[in-house]
């Protein structure tokens, strides 16, 4: 018997990275439909799937990626300010109804957002009921999920919520921050997206999903700010602020995209509750429950740059990312990267990378660090320390004020992360990987500084200490470089 086939669209995007996986896990065929090929091959699962290149409006490349296909889900929308999305997402899923009618799909899948009955919706969720009454009036039968704001990193809605919250302790806001919502978590959405793929044929219908807890969005940036650990957020809501001006203001605060902030703001005036549980009746409650809001967001602080770090310090991990995010993502992240080419072995540049810090320092004048130590004690912290624990970089040991992470060895590869010991409005580390260059007798030396601030005092720290930041890690590149050319060979 063959395998039940399904087709992605928007197999590339927040929530199609995530569908893949999950429905290949569950035993399903996938083709994705992607006007890029290039895209999917990165992927850890771009081996897995048929690949359907070309686009949702050429009803030749439709019909071909539709051929066959039992459960075709529908992902895309036209929320990219590229023009009127409302027109764009009524004709594109007209003609994706035409098309998979035309090829016997079994079903479609659209996730649609949660909606209050008999209100004039925002343009945003006129758009997604508009689409979704589209497919559930077209031959195929269609299954519709209505959910609300999605909790997980790379969600438009979430990542509003996160940096709305991280960096502003102060905040005057529109009256919407009072609206009720009953949020979801990307992985309870993904596990029913996966469920109604086996739906009955007969079974032509929209469902709410959402989560088990009802907050306003004023409430949601309380609990993520106590989930982060951060000071409480004292929250001032103002009449005046026009959906307009709003997604401005979050335009600026926030690394969304305003094309993007503008329709969800616009959304928020409507109260998003589910208004029935019908769900149930097909896709069973998870045994252990919903994942609650604090978890999802703990989770979701494990995101796209955590996945990413967790890559870069533990090369046995898979080098190929999963779930590709947009850039404005995940937590803020500052880097300052120097990558060179030294003209001796790698041995001989990790044997100098051994001796960092302690007497022997950090190829950088004294007063730098002497400086950042002052600063430190300022504040209460520890300043900067000149002791190193004897012995090999491992795991725990104290250099000056970094504590060793993680130390990775393997065949022409060597990678040591340090963290910040200082007091500081963020994390900071520092990684320092040495790898064989592309000529014999050379070695790849590369250094990354990450700093990940926490609110706005973070983000003005970055901005004052960057160029002193920029000139001390450049030197610090170019003097390990240096001395490790001199070094003479053991």
């Amino acid at each position: 018997m063959n395998a039940r086939r399904a087709l992605v669209t928007g197999a590339t995007g927040y929530i199609g990275s995530r569908l893949v996986p999950a429905l290949l896990r569950e035993g399903w065929t996938v083709r994705v439909l992607t006007r890029d090929g290039a895209k999917v091959k990165p992927r850890s699962w771009g081996e897995q799937v048929e690949v359907a290149q070309g686009s949702a409006d050429d009803s030749e490349q439709l019909g071909a990626a539709l051929e066959g296909v039992d459960v075709a889900y529908y992902l895309i929308h036209s929320m990219d300010g590229g023009g009127d999305f409302v027109e764009r997402d009524r004709s594109m899923a007209k003609h994706f109804a035409e098309v998979a009618a035309s090829r016997s799909v079994g079903r479609i899948v659209y996730l649609s957002g949660l909606y209050p009955p008999d209100e004039e919706l925002s343009k945003h969720l006129g758009s997604r009921k508009e689409v979704e009454d589209t497919f559930l009036a077209s031959p195929v039968p269609t299954a519709v999920l209505r959910a609300a704001v999605i909790l997980g990193a790379g969600s438009a809605s979430f990542e509003m919520l996160r940096h709305l919250t991280e960096r502003l302790p102060v905040m005057i806001a529109p009256r919407w921050l009072q609206t009720r919502i009953q949020p979801i978590a990307i992985d309870d959405v993904v596990r029913y997206l996966v469920s109604v793929g086996d739906l009955p044929p007969e079974v032509n219908r929209g469902f709410d999903i959402g989560g088990e807890e009802v907050l306003t969005y004023r409430e949601m940036i309380g609990r993520y700010a106590a989930s982060s650990h951060l000071v409480q957020r004292r929250v001032r809501t103002v009449p005046v602020m026009t959906p307009g001006l709003a997604s401005h203001w979050v335009g600026l605060v926030t690394p969304v995209p305003a094309s993007i902030a503008k329709p969800l703001v616009g959304s928020l005036i409507h109260e998003v509750i589910c208004k029935e549980h019908d769900i149930a009746e097909f896709v069973p409650d998870p045994d252990g429950g919903f994942v609650g809001f604090d978890e999802a967001v703990t989770e979701a602080q494990e995101g796209p740059q955590a996945r990413a770090l967790r890559g870069e310090v533990d090369p046995d991990l898979p080098a190929r990312i999963s779930a590709p995010d947009p850039e404005w993502a995940g937590a803020t992240v500052f880097h300052d990267r120097h990558v060179g080419v030294v003209d001796t072995t790698a041995d001989q540049v990790w044997a100098e990378v051994e001796q960092l810090g302690g007497e022997h320092g950090w190829h950088v004048p004294d007063i730098f660090w002497r400086t950042r130590g002052l600063l430190d004690r300022a504040v209460g912290g520890r300043g900067h320390p000149i002791h190193r624990d004897s012995g090999p970089l491992q795991p725990g040991m104290q250099v000056d004020s970094w504590v060793v992470e993680h130390v990775k060895h393997r065949t022409g590869f060597d990678e040591v992360m340090l963290r910040s010991r200082m007091r500081l409005p963020g994390e900071a580390i520092l990684i320092l990987t040495v790898e064989p260059g592309d000529e014999v007798g050379t070695t790849q030396l590369t250094q990354t500084a990450r700093f990940t601030p926490s609110g706005l005092l973070g983000l003005g720290y970055w901005g004052a200490m960057w160029p002193a930041h920029t000139a001390a890690f450049a030197a610090m590149h170019r003097g390990l470089a240096s001395a490790a050319e001199a070094r003479q060979p053991a």
